[in-house]
């Protein structure tokens, strides 16, 4: 991509990983659908039509603590991947930390929040739909360790929010260095 104001100066990482980023996905996406097309137009016997899909894939963007762009992926299938999808696909997942909880929220259309399995175990919180007609699934690396009997999860329409406390950090002791 050319960029409009000659040459980019020192400083400006944020828009060249960007630039960078964008670049990249719009080649997988481009290599994904030329795949696709060629599978499609592959055939069964008689010059029947093989259906694989629906194909799944994006990204979200956030900024991250340190003022860099962090990209995250989701869907059923991960470029430049040759496997067939397995009809499972990752939720939209967006992670608020908190001073005193941390909160996770996860877009889950077209299920019932009986089909959510949801389990907590340190810094990492699973999601898991597995129904007939709608499959996710999510493993969420949290910020900080959580107390997973404080999980308190709701579910309106096709939105998911758990909400976790934080545990405490355990105190660590302090000792005097001496300088020599």
């Amino acid at each position: 991509m050319a960029w409009p104001f000659g040459n980019r100066k020192k400083g400006f990482n944020f828009f060249d990983d960007m630039d960078e980023e964008f670049g990249r996905m719009r080649e997988e996406m481009e290599r994904m659908m030329e795949d696709a097309m060629a599978r499609q137009q592959g055939g069964g016997e008689e010059g029947e039509s093989k259906r694989y899909g629906p194909y799944v894939y994006g990204f979200s963007m956030r900024t991250g603590p340190d003022g860099k762009p962090v990209f995250e992926e989701f869907g059923n299938t991960k470029p430049p991947s040759k496997e067939m999808p397995s009809g499972e696909r990752e939720p939209l997942i967006d992670v608020i930390d908190e001073k005193a909880q941390i909160a996770v929220i996860a877009e889950l259309p077209g299920v019932e929040k009986k089909d959510i399995k949801l389990k907590a175990v340190g810094k990492t919180l699973s999601i898991q739909v597995n129904t007939p007609e709608r499959k996710y699934s999510k493993r969420i690396e949290l910020p900080a360790e959580v107390k997973p009997n404080t999980a308190k999860a709701t579910y309106k329409n096709g939105v998911l929010e758990v909400r976790l406390d934080r545990q405490k950090p355990k105190r660590e002791e302090e000792s005097s260095i001496q300088v020599d």
